[in-house]
């Protein structure tokens, strides 16, 4: 029986579309300045000081890494100092008003009911710990950070990889049986497979080049997550 959820949030619980073209956008427009104003303070130098770690650049040659971390917003490049900073520079939107974060409706109803039914929910996502809690305090649909235990993101591990997935199981302290991972990425859920957790793939028509139709489903599908059976064994 399933006792803990572990879900994905682009493509699973949001658009892909909010991230890519919302989310991305903004923290390009605004993270030169932003890394220019903020570059003394402890909790930004320490990422360009990871910048310059990752990419060899001079930790002091502020505009060299700006450059940098813009380069990986371009290439969606999962650099932890990069995720780190542009959660800081979504508060920023966030807190102003500029956008709210894009939430499916079966998503937010679900998750709700689940909670409700007092199973343990979780966020794994490539977007930092606090890029996450940003998304869903200020949602569609008002705070729903109440919803979740926990969130885990590429501190803990690549989502490709089997041992982030046994890593979440042991923080989660259920067996990895009792445990539904929800994502959009099929390497992801082969990566939770692996590690024996149950699997669902969520595979929106919105979201998609082709029909589900046209999918080689190799985990159980869902269209949405009112299409989601959680495992009884």
């Amino acid at each position: 029986m399933i006792k803990a959820i572990v879900t994905d949030i682009e493509g699973t619980t949001s658009s892909i579309s909010f991230v890519k073209e919302v989310l991305f956008p903004y923290a390009s427009e605004h993270l030169p300045a932003y890394v220019r104003k903020h570059r003394k303070e402890r909790e930004v130098r320490e990422q360009l000081n990871a910048t310059a770690e990752l990419s060899g650049i001079a930790s002091h040659d502020t505009e060299a890494l700006i450059r940098q971390l813009l380069d990986w917003i371009a290439t969606d490049t999962k650099a932890i100092p990069l995720k780190s900073l542009q959660g800081m520079i979504w508060q920023q939107g966030y807190e102003t008003g500029v956008y709210q974060a894009h939430v499916y409706a079966d998503a937010e109803q679900k998750l709700s009911a689940w909670h409700a039914a007092k199973l343990d929910l979780y966020v794994y996502s490539s977007g930092s710990v606090r890029a996450q809690q940003l998304f869903f305090h200020y949602s569609l649909y008002g705070d729903m950070r109440p919803l979740f235990r926990g969130y885990f993101d590429t501190t803990t591990g690549a989502k490709h990889d089997e041992r982030s997935y046994r890593a979440i199981t042991a923080e989660v302290g259920h067996p990895a049986k009792e445990i539904l991972f929800l994502s959009d990425i099929e390497l992801e859920l082969d990566a939770a497979a692996a590690a024996g957790l149950h699997t669902c793939w969520l595979l929106r028509p919105e979201e998609l080049a082709v029909s589900p139709e046209e999918v080689q489903p190799s985990h159980p599908v869902a269209k949405s997550f009112d299409d989601i059976q959680l495992p009884t064994r």
